[in-house]
Formats: structure tokens, C-alpha cells, sequence
């Protein structure tokens, strides 16, 4: 696949979602974001290796009331780094810091998913001041990054050598149904596992998601830095989570007081999985 399919597929996925893609220059990464809806503003960061179509099942809902900000991380889908710009772990954060700048005209919920759930949980602990609210979904940080083998293993083999049949084998337990869910994400569904090929077969997406998982993702968030976080925070957890265990997440809400809700029926994406309970959590922030 070149990347002009790659771009292709892409169009496809955001004729299906009711945003407007806008490109906007923040610390060096020229970035792709989605954008729409009036109302309190909600910032969604998705996690390692996606983009920002992976929460097509929970916009509709949540731009009824909310303004929605769904920004592509540095690196991947089609937020490029501009050459000679490094990005390190601080970079990262003051990205996210004139994102918020350019597209909240007040404080914002902030909700970051897997490796966006470790890069709101930083930024919160020294700019929590910013937020009107946190949320944690199924998110890395709050302990080692220690997928179970039965993830670990498919995820080595589709990184390794990615084909449509190794992306099969690890949805299968990125996902609790894999069918069921496809079955109701309908026409979205191909372009959206097309463009997950894609993106893990480009090299500078691959070097990104590296570099943000090692920086940011795979070491614990220090229990000092967390327990910083005075703004309100939420933990959203899938029942079946393989990548981030559900203990992590009750760990964390027993030490630091955060209100926890557990999803049943899904594994570590609830807003795909089941959008109604993830949306029915939010609005009850």
C-alpha cells in the first residue's frame, strides 16, 4: 500500500464523520484535527499506533452538546513532525498545551486513551489548572506497560511483519467480539482496519509511537507527579482490558481517590466497544 491509498482510505474514514479536518501548526508538528459541535469543549487523545477516526462510534452523541477536539498524536496519521523538529516527552506536552490554546476558548474535559491517557495524565500533574476535567481510559502510565502474552505475542508479530492477517490476529484481543463490532461499525469498518495496515507500515508513524511510548507510555507516570493532579479525574476501564489490567486501574482510583467505571463487555477501547456506557460516563463527569 502507497501512500496515496493511504490517503485515500483516510478521506473515506472522515467522509463518515461529522467533523471538520482542520491542519494547524502546533510545536513543530503540522496537525491534523477534528473539529466540531458548540458547547463545553472535550479534547479526545487517542493511543499509540491509532488516530482520531478510532472514536467515530462516540462523536455523533458528544457533539450534540459538547465542542469536539480530536487531534491526530505527533507523528501519526497525519500529523507530521516538521523536519529538523525533535519531539521529546516536554515537547509532546507543550503540543497538547497550544492545542488547547488554539481550540478551547475555556477549559476543556481532557480524555486521552492507552498512550493519550498517559500524556493527559502528564500534563494534568503540572497544568491540571487548564482542565475543567480529566479522564483515563484504559490508559498506560499508571504502572509498567505489561501487556499480557496473549496480547504481547500477536502485537510483536503484526509490528514485525504487518499484514492484514497478523492486524486480525491482534484485534482479536484488542477487542472482546471483533465481529459483533464490526458488524455494527458497517461501511466505516474496512477503511478503518486499511488505514491501521497503513499506518503501521510507515516508517516515520512507527519512529513516533516509539519514541512516545518509551518517553511516555511504558514507565510508570511517578506516584508523586499523580498524586499532583488536583483538577477532577475519571478512570473509564474495559472489564477484559489484555493491554492495561483492570487492577491497575482500581490501584490507582484507591490511591489517589479518582472515581472509577469499570464497562463490561469490551477490552481495552470501551468508547468502540460500547460507545453508550463510555458516552453515558462522560455526561456524568
Amino acid at each position: 500500500m502507497n501512500r496515496n491509498e493511504g490517503n485515500g482510505i483516510r478521506e473515506r474514514l472522515l467522509a463518515a464523520i461529522p467533523l471538520a479536518e482542520k491542519i494547524r501548526e502546533l510545536n513543530g508538528v503540522s496537525t491534523a484535527v477534528l473539529e466540531g459541535g458548540d458547547g463545553p469543549p472535550i479534547v479526545l487523545l487517542h493511543g499509540h499506533g491509532e488516530f482520531a477516526a478510532v472514536w467515530l462510534r462516540v462523536v455523533p452523541e458528544l457533539m450534540k452538546t459538547h465542542h469536539l477536539v480530536i487531534p491526530d498524536l505527533p507523528g501519526q496519521g497525519a500529523s507530521e513532525i516538521v523536519a529538523g523538529s525533535t519531539l521529546d516527552a516536554d515537547g509532546v506536552l507543550e503540543w497538547l498545551d497550544q492545542l488547547i490554546d488554539a481550540t478551547c476558548d475555556s477549559a476543556p474535559v481532557l480524555a486521552g486513551h492507552l498512550l493519550g491517557g498517559a500524556i493527559a495524565a502528564r500534563y494534568a500533574a503540572d497544568r491540571g489548572h487548564r482542565l475543567a476535567h480529566l479522564v483515563l481510559v484504559d490508559t498506560m502510565g499508571l504502572a509498567w506497560y505489561r501487556p499480557a502474552p496473549s496480547f504481547a505475542i500477536p502485537m510483536m508479530g503484526f509490528m514485525a511483519r504487518p499484514t492484514a492477517k497478523s492486524r486480525d490476529r491482534l484485534f482479536d484481543q484488542c477487542f472482546l467480539d471483533r465481529e459483533q463490532l464490526r458488524q455494527r461499525i458497517g461501511d466505516s469498518w474496512e477503511p478503518l482496519m486499511d488505514y491501521a495496515l497503513d499506518q503501521v507500515r510507515t516508517p516515520s508513524v512507527q519512529s513516533a509511537v516509539r519514541r512516545q511510548i518509551t518517553g511516555l507510555g511504558m514507565r510508570p507516570i511517578p506516584q508523586g507527579d499523580l498524586a499532583r493532579i488536583d483538577v477532577p479525574t475519571t478512570l473509564i476501564h474495559g472489564r477484559h482490558d489484555l493491554q492495561v489490567r483492570l487492577k491497575t486501574a482500581e490501584e490507582a482510583a484507591a490511591r489517589y481517590g479518582w472515581a472509577l467505571h469499570v464497562i463490561d463487555d469490551c477490552r481495552d477501547d470501551p468508547a468502540a466497544e460500547q460507545p453508550e456506557a463510555f458516552i453515558s460516563a462522560i455526561m456524568n463527569l
